[in-house]
């Protein structure tokens, strides 16, 4: 079996399998919509990460009509949010890691006046 990212499949095999035209792959990865591997001789070969944006891309176009330029707007979004939840998590686990291992130092103490400002004393 190969890994998700690992390309392997022939562009024409691709087309076969989702029911388009090779021209229409030739056209995604024109507008820099997807980015295929190539062999030394240049021929393509797509991933299953590959295959699954494309058919993201074909439910984009053809379900609910959003045009090419309009695609690249969504995925370009998506890799962004998709960015920015993995640092959300990343941040999430360093916080409960602190939070597990924190307390304050008998040096130290702290009061909370309101919801919006907190002082802290320090001994010196």
């Amino acid at each position: 079996m190969h890994s998700y990212d690992e390309p392997v499949y022939l562009i024409s095999v691709v087309a076969k399998v989702l029911n388009i035209h090779p021209q229409t792959l030739r056209q995604y990865e024109r507008e820099g919509l997807i980015e295929p591997s190539r062999t030394q001789g240049r021929m393509r070969l797509y991933s299953q990460r590959d295959i699954d944006r494309i058919k993201l891309i074909l439910r984009l176009t053809r379900d609910l009509g959003v045009n090419l330029a309009g695609v690249d707007i969504i995925m370009q979004l998506k890799e962004k949010i998709d960015a920015m939840q993995a640092e959300i998590d990343s941040l999430r686990q360093e916080l409960e890691k602190a939070s597990s291992h924190a307390t304050i130092p008998s040096h130290r103490a702290m009061v909370a006046k309101n919801n919006y400002e907190i002082i802290i004393f320090e001994e010196e």
